[in-house]
């Protein structure tokens, strides 16, 4: 599978020989979406916490008299009927939203993003991206140099604390490391910027 690489002005210069395995793979929708899904799950933290019926504030005085008043019958203002009463299936702390992947799910399915990305031309390679100052603005003019200014994932094999400082208040751009990529960010950008580097270290990893 070859692959474009870009110079800074944004023009391809030449081809990258990569993994068929990782760019060339067929996209699988079921196992993309089960792998985004999962990764999302796997973030939440589950510390939410509501009330059951024997934990909410309330008075044991029977509201009304059993019989006669031709309302429904109720024994207390806790029940989840009422307002304010206890919830019938309350979110506990100890609530566990994981979800398990396999690590050969989980790579066949980061094959597939890539794989998609490439064919869709949404993945473009550059040789190294390096910024001489941590100002955001050169990094600004640097990715309008490389017409991609505008929703944009960058990924380098080592982020550089110029890179990091000049790009984190760019609202519309994320900067990670190649072991940090997630499927989530793949798939959200319009745009994905891939060092030389960084396409090795992803043969390594998932290859």
């Amino acid at each position: 599978m070859e692959l474009k690489v870009i110079n800074e002005q944004g023009q391809e210069a030449a081809k990258l020989q990569a993994s068929d395995v990782l760019f060339g793979r067929e996209f699988n929708e079921a196992l993309v979406h089960q792998v985004v899904v999962a990764y999302q799950a796997n973030a939440r933290s589950g510390d939410s916490k509501q009330k059951d019926r024997s934990e909410v504030r309330h008075t044991t005085t029977k509201p009304w008299r059993q019989k006669g008043t031709g309302r429904a019958r109720s024994g207390s203002n806790g029940s989840p009927l009422w307002r304010g009463g206890g919830r019938i299936f309350p979110n506990s702390p100890e609530q566990n939203y994981t979800q398990k992947v396999n690590k050969k799910m989980f790579r066949a399915g980061m094959a597939a993003i890539l794989s998609e990305l490439a064919r869709q031309d949404r993945l473009v390679v550059i040789d190294d991206l390096a910024v001489d100052a941590p100002k955001t603005k050169l990094f600004a003019q640097k990715l309008k140099g490389l017409g991609l200014d505008g929703n944009l994932l960058v990924i380098t094999d080592e982020l550089s604390e110029n890179l990091y400082l000049s790009s984190r208040n760019l609202p519309n751009v994320l900067v990670l490391e190649a072991q940090e990529a997630d499927p989530v960010s793949l798939v959200r950008f319009a745009k994905v910027l891939v060092t030389k580097n960084a396409v090795a270290k992803f043969e390594e990893m998932w290859g």
